[in-house]
């Protein structure tokens, strides 16, 4: 019972890796944190996304200018995902699937979404930190993609809103304050 159990914690701390690995991707490359989206793949990883198909880091020098050209913002939503993690040829590796949700906040105002599937073949390999998972391939199935209707931003004229910091596609964002912390008066629009 020990061992199972073992064994089994240590599958729950490879899939939780693997899961932290597959959010830097979608945090980097919607931050245009090029450090923390390498830092999900392996540096002679391969990327099939749309027409690209190379490395990591020419995949993202391809892709942020084309997303900075023409969203304002964007969300790589991770959904359901399934992690199948094996030994082959004395490596730890691990397939795993993971359905996404890309919304675009595009500079006509207009939104665009796509939906489907990212396929990744991940290598548990020694890194700076100890072992880590990382990608090594990853293959972009698009399945639906369309147009939502666009409505003015709820809130924009409350005139502290962005006193806690502003959405940016840098490290300027406040998800990277630390600690984060709050700069905006108490309200509660409910007082009356």
């Amino acid at each position: 019972m020990a061992q199972d159990r073992d064994a089994r914690l240590d599958a729950l701390l490879a899939e939780a890796d693997i899961r932290a690995c597959l959010t830097r991707f979608s945090r980097g490359m919607d931050r245009f944190d090029k450090p923390l989206y390498l830092s999900a793949f392996h540096p002679d990883a391969t990327v099939a996304a749309g027409p690209f198909v190379g490395s990591a880091e020419a995949c993202y020098d391809w892709a942020v200018p084309m997303h900075e050209a023409g969203q304002f913002a964007t969300h790589h939503n991770l959904l359901n995902c399934t992690i199948d993690i094996a030994k082959e040829n004395g490596r730890e590796v691990a397939h795993a699937e993971t359905y996404y949700l890309f919304v675009g906040r595009n500079r006509d105002d207009s939104n665009w979404m796509a939906g489907g599937r990212y396929l990744d073949r991940l290598e548990r390999r020694d890194g700076a930190q100890g072992p880590e998972w990382r990608i090594v391939l990853r293959t972009n199935l698009i399945e639906w993609s369309g147009m939502a209707p666009s409505l003015p931003l709820p809130f924009a004229d409350v005139p502290d809103i962005f006193r806690n910091g502003a959405p940016s596609r840098s490290p300027t964002d406040p998800s990277y304050q630390r600690p984060l912390t709050n700069r905006r008066a108490q309200r509660d629009p409910s007082a009356g």
